[in-house]
């Protein structure tokens, strides 16, 4: 079943479209601070379509993600009861809060840094930031290059990567959106067994 060629297909015309920049931006933005889909589901078919305009698209990427980031944290300080602990029980991560918490009890400044290459949702990291005190000027600086690192590494694999990283993502897409569908099923029932 060829589902997912489609999809990606479709997925890069719309990286081509004059506006999506400003999507990109607002993803990345929402997804620091409250929504669950990662910016690179954007950042990699866009440096895909238009590989000279990698660099831009990671640090429009990096800049929305960092600002998205600072929201999260004031949402952290000012709105922990009313906002942060509502997200927090929507993605029914209160355990994975609670274990980052501890962690910037015990790290601070790197685990924000190593925050931006975590498969644990980085909101959960900003308004823990927000929520921990954490000062600003550091939290600011560690998104900034642990988020920049993250976002640079995908757009400049692409851009190296180029025309023939495209054609073979083209041949398997499929097979990696099956196999990344039945990765995300056993995890899911993984955690449900052993929760």
């Amino acid at each position: 079943m060829r589902l997912f060629s489609s999809l990606y297909r479709k997925v890069l015309q719309w990286a081509g479209h004059p506006h999506a920049p400003r999507y990109l931006g607002a993803l990345s933005f929402a997804e620091s601070s409250f929504f669950p889909v990662p910016p690179d589901v954007m950042l990699i078919p866009m440096v895909l379509a238009r590989p000279p305009r990698a660099w831009y698209y990671a640090a429009l990427t990096t800049a929305a993600s960092v600002a998205g980031g600072v929201a999260g944290y004031y949402i952290g300080v000012f709105l922990y009861q009313e906002l942060a602990l509502p997200i927090i029980q929507a993605y029914h991560a209160e355990a994975r809060f609670a274990r980052v918490q501890d962690w910037f009890a015990a790290y601070g400044f790197w685990v924000v840094f190593l925050a931006g290459f975590s498969p644990i949702p980085y909101k959960l990291f900003t308004i823990s930031a927000g929520v921990t005190a954490m000062a600003l000027g550091p939290f600011v600086l560690a998104s900034l290059v642990g988020r920049g690192a993250r976002f640079f590494l995908v757009a400049g694999l692409l851009y190296w990567g180029g025309a023939r990283l495209a054609e073979a993502l083209e041949r398997r897409v499929d097979l990696i959106g099956w196999v990344t569908v039945a990765a995300a099923l056993a995890a899911y029932l993984a955690y449900r067994i052993l929760s």
